[in-house]
């Protein structure tokens, strides 16, 4: 791809997730997700393989029928109330049909069927902005309507899309199907509490993208797409290798690392409003998610692959060199909890 294409895409995926999220109008919104839709197609679909294909068309597909719904949704209830805005929703069924199309957008359970396989079908690099930036344009949605979408769906879905999530990461051995299944169960904590506390949601939302981040770069530059390539990184290299631990146990929401401090806000947010049962049931579920975090942590950095003379070894071959975000973000994400009251 042309420097020229990719910057027009990725001007237009931040245009369109702009306009989403600072738009009053359910038109206006709907032409942003469809902005930033159709500009990340090419970047799926740009190695020519037919992996990418079949990702770029399970997205396409998904998106262009969540974005359908949302454009159904609001037609329906600008009929019914003579109202366009996102905050003035009071048609129950529209309510509902947005509530399942943004859900879809977001790829939490039970509508995340298309992120395990459109992120194996992808690139590091935009399996990355799948699940980060593209996730902040509904989630600004369901942030604008507030009470007005149906709290019980987003809390059903939350649940399932915690179980789901860890379940599914079990028996995985890519890495980007890790992530996606990480990327779900995520969402699903991130959805419990946008009822009750949207600042809650929106800060663990904005931890999930800064511990993401760096997993992926870590990823990227020890060449890593399977647990077995994890279990050679020290080849490559080995302080990458031992942040890469670090930022998992981080994301695995154990403390004291950045990523325990949203699960300890949303828990608390939980039983202050008396939801005992609904915490203590999320907090149980996580535990699915923690085995493949620890199996991966185990990989990473307590585990010595068989070294033979024939055997290829990494720190032969295309050193990869650092990004320079890399020492910031890999920082964040294991410093960053005494700074939470003061994000907050």
């Amino acid at each position: 791809m042309s420097p020229i294409s990719a910057l027009m895409m990725t001007t237009s995926i931040i245009l369109g997730t702009l306009i989403t999220a600072s738009s009053k109008h359910w038109l206006m919104a709907w032409v942003g997700l469809e902005m930033n839709t159709l500009a990340i197609i090419p970047l799926i679909a740009k190695p020519h393989h037919p992996r990418a294909m079949e990702a770029t068309t399970k997205y396409f597909l998904t998106q262009a029928m969540a974005s359908a719904m949302i454009l159904f949704a609001a037609t329906m209830n600008a009929s019914n109330t003579g109202q366009w805005e996102i905050k003035d929703c009071p048609l129950q069924t529209s309510t509902m049909i947005l509530s399942t199309a943004l859900l879809m957008k977001l790829g939490s359970a039970p509508f995340h069927f298309w992120v395990p396989e459109v992120l194996q079908g992808s690139q590091m690099k935009t399996g990355l902005v799948i699940l980060t930036w593209q996730k902040l344009a509904p989630m600004a949605l369901i942030l604008s309507m507030g009470d007005a979408l149906n709290q019980k769906v987003l809390i059903t879905s939350a649940i399932f899309s915690i179980l789901l999530g860890g379940w599914g990461g079990l028996n995985q051995t890519q890495l980007r199907k890790l992530m996606a299944f990480s990327s779900i169960s995520h969402m699903g904590w991130i959805l419990l509490t946008v009822g009750l506390a949207p600042k809650t949601s929106a800060f663990a939302l904005m931890v999930y993208i800064l511990l993401t981040t760096p997993l992926f770069l870590s990823m990227l530059m020890l060449q890593s797409k399977t647990i077995k390539d994890v279990g050679t990184a020290w080849n490559s290299s080995t302080h990458t290798s031992s942040i890469m631990l670090l930022t998992l146990m981080s994301i695995a929401g154990l403390p004291p690392m950045t990523g325990f401090a949203p699960k300890w806000l949303i828990l608390k947010e939980l039983t202050h409003h008396s939801m005992i049962l609904l915490a203590t049931t999320a907090a149980i579920l996580s535990t699915l998610s923690l085995f493949f975090y620890l199996h991966l942590s185990y990989s990473t950095a307590m585990t010595t692959p068989p070294n033979t003379v024939l055997m290829t070894q990494k720190w032969r071959f295309f050193p990869k060199k650092h990004s320079s975000w890399f020492p910031l973000l890999a920082s964040t994400t294991i410093l960053l909890l005494p700074l939470t009251p003061a994000l907050l």
